[in-house]
């Protein structure tokens, strides 16, 4: 193992990194003991949560290692352009909770396709829906993996990226455990836990800011902006730093910016969240909270980056192992000591545990309900099979995400995340926003516009500055979206003005009136 100067004392990082860890997991095994037999159980914990506690759970599941060591660390390196993910995040979750969660929840019954199938042909539109969430939980899992191995790199100062390895798989195998042994109940009851303590410590750091600053925060901006202009001259504090070059980064920005907005809408983990209350009136009270909840995290976002890159200084947090990861954790170290920094890490890792799981039991969700009951069985598998189905498709999943976080290490979780959230806008919103607002919409629409937002957001990806360099990065731009979403939007519209089938009259009826009330949608089930 090859050792720098440590950050933080690996002995104290370690212990409370297992507290939370044997914590946690002995929650999950009390909170699940003998209720993981139904696939209602397994998928969505029986609907048995309450609103304010399906709250403080979305604000578990949405509030990933992004969120807070991601944008940290964006705003601290970059100031106004790293703010833009704190807005667009809050924004985007605006515009999920309002315009698709409900709605959705209503009209489903276990997952994203259970909806985009409902007035349509089921296999096929299950098939590519199940596809599209499989990807994007993917996507997405590769990001926490890798503020996994970068957190952890971090506190125990190892470089070696064999080891880092080791510290990826460690997390995917702990990870699993939560979803093998919870399912849905036990994720959610450590989504909540982790949404308590990440608020609470990202609060307690944001006092301490603060205070050393006579609570001003234009003290605080100041400052923060002094210590940047120090570095290479330039403003923290004005747009531009890292997007503002030419007229290709300022539409990676405006890409960027779609994605993060309409992102979140089409994340198959956040949308799945709402099937764990009883009733529609609750899901409405779960949106609320989260609202509340999310916004204030966001706020003290910017006191985090700003004091980061004054007091721990833009050089030390990108010379870090993890670099602009590490801006949260080394504020915490500054501001409070080896104590403080282990317990802040601590809870970071808790939030990637919570992710991962969450995204995990989502995806196995999808094959399991979607590919295996709906289109090989018809429908007809036996529940407890169709679980186990679940459980060997989350295994796979796991080892999956565990190689693409290796891959990825060293990635900003944020910009890793933000590529997640555009194939989510490119391969769903559009889909789900025809499926529940356009009559005419049919099967051929929603098949072509999945295919061709995932496909189209997938090959920009590949072929663009966030993965390759040179003339292999064909595409000029780091995000895809502007340019994959319109293209999924297109398809769709195609799609269906060009099918010889028509929408079904009475499914449309039925479904407008169950995603708008919610009568029925305790009994929803695949036509």
């Amino acid at each position: 193992m090859t050792i720098l100067q440590t950050t933080g004392n690996p002995v104290i990082n370690i212990a409370i990194f297992a507290v939370f860890v044997i914590a946690t997991m002995a929650i999950v095994i009390r909170v699940t003991r003998n209720s993981q037999k139904k696939a209602s159980s397994f998928y969505t914990g029986g609907g048995a949560f309450s609103g304010r506690q399906n709250g403080l759970a979305i604000t578990g599941d949405y509030l990933s290692a992004a969120a807070f060591l991601g944008v940290t660390g964006a705003i601290a390196v970059y100031g106004y352009d790293g703010l833009l993910y704190s807005v667009g995040f809050f924004i985007a979750l605006l515009l999920a909770l309002y315009l698709v969660a409900e709605p959705l929840r209503n009209t489903g019954k276990y997952t994203m396709a259970d909806v985009l199938s409902f007035r349509m042909a089921q296999k096929p539109v299950r098939t590519a829906a199940a596809v599209s969430t499989l990807t994007i939980s993917l996507v997405y899992l590769l990001a926490q993996m890798a503020g996994a191995g970068g957190l952890v790199a971090l506190l125990l100062g190892v470089t070696s990226p064999v080891w880092q390895g080791v510290v990826i798989a460690a997390v995917g195998v702990i990870m699993l455990v939560y979803v093998l042994v919870g399912g849905m109940k036990g994720t959610t009851w450590v989504q909540m836990i982790k949404a308590v303590l990440l608020i609470t410590g990202a609060t307690i750091m944001a006092a301490l800011v603060l205070f050393n600053h006579g609570f001003n925060l234009s003290a605080l901006l100041g400052s923060a902006n002094s210590a940047r202009q120090a570095v290479d001259g330039k403003s923290i504090l004005i747009p531009g730093l890292q997007y503002g070059k030419d007229w290709i980064t300022r539409l990676s920005f405006l890409s960027l910016a779609i994605a993060l907005v309409g992102g979140p809408s089409g994340l198959p983990h956040v949308l799945m969240r709402f099937y764990t209350v009883p009733s529609a009136k609750e899901a409405r009270r779960s949106a609320v909270y989260a609202i509340v909840l999310v916004g204030f995290f966001f706020l003290l976002t910017l006191v985090l980056g700003y004091g980061a890159a004054e007091l721990v200084g833009v050089k030390n947090i990108l010379a870090a192992p993890g670099k602009a990861n590490s801006a949260a954790p080394l504020l915490a170290l500054h501001l409070g000591g080896e104590v403080l920094m282990a317990v802040i890490s601590g809870v970071a890792f808790a939030t990637i545990l919570a992710v991962v799981a969450g995204l995990t039991i989502t995806a196995s969700a999808s094959f399991a309900h979607d590919l295996y009951n709906s289109v090989i069985k018809s429908g007809k598998a036996d529940p407890a099979q169709e679980v186990k189905v679940a459980r060997i498709a989350a295994v796979v999943i796991g080892i999956l995400a565990i190689i693409g976080g290796i891959l990825a290490n060293g990635q900003n979780i944020a910009f890793l995340v933000s590529l997640a959230f555009g194939v989510a806008a490119s391969a769903n919103l559009p889909g789900i926003l025809m499926t529940m607002y356009w009559k005419r919409f049919n099967t051929r629409g929603s098949v072509w516009s999945i295919y061709t937002g995932l496909a189209s957001s997938i090959v920009l990806i590949i072929f663009s500055p966030a993965v390759v360099t040179g003339p292999l990065a064909i595409f000029p731009l780091t995000n895809p979206t502007i340019v994959s979403m319109p293209l999924a939007f297109i398809a769709g519209i195609i799609g269906t003005l060009t099918a010889k089938v028509p929408a079904d009259e009475d499914l449309q009826a039925e479904m407008e009136v169950r995603s708008m009330t919610g009568a029925g949608a305790e009994g929803a089930v695949a036509h």
